[in-house]
């Protein structure tokens, strides 16, 4: 059984490509991929991503998850950039590589764009928190909280 003819990518074309992936601003107007192959694992990537970027910061118990998601895109990217650099390559699998490439860093730049919440915000945050609580316990207390109209504000 023969295979396909399928040209080589021309040197001036994988240069094109690996010029492509590693342009600053590849990512601009760049869409995740749906999906992605990572390691022979099938991964919803655009749907990971999603999901954890709805939330202002990463969650403690997400943290391990998503620095391994990193950590896996990452080095698919590397494969993925290798396999162009250095594989026997047609230019249509170059394309396809430079395309999955970029997703992948998109994906990345949203990851890394997440942050944990540093410890000084959550205390701040817990602090308004507990502020709010106790403005409203003295509220009902002196009984002034009528559904919260303009005369139902306490003044200190």
């Amino acid at each position: 059984m023969r295979r396909p003819y399928r040209a080589r990518v021309k040197e001036y074309e994988r240069k094109g490509l690996l010029e492509r992936v590693n342009r600053e601003a590849a990512t601009v107007g760049a869409e995740i991929p749906d999906e992605i192959e990572i390691q022979s694992e099938p991964i919803e990537l655009r749907s990971f991503v999603f999901e954890i970027k709805r939330r202002d910061s990463i969650p403690p118990g997400e943290r391990d998850r998503v620095e391994r998601a990193k950590r896996n895109l990452r080095r698919e990217r590397i494969e993925r950039l290798e396999r162009i650099e250095e594989g026997e390559i047609s230019y249509d699998e170059g394309e396809a590589l430079a395309a999955s490439i970029i997703g992948i860093d998109r994906a990345l730049e949203a990851l890394e764009n997440l942050r944990a919440p540093s410890p000084e915000a959550e205390a701040a945050r817990q602090e308004a928190a507990d502020r709010k609580r106790w403005m409203r316990f003295l509220k009902q207390a002196l009984g002034r909280d009528e559904g919260g109209g303009a005369g139902s504000r306490t003044r200190f």
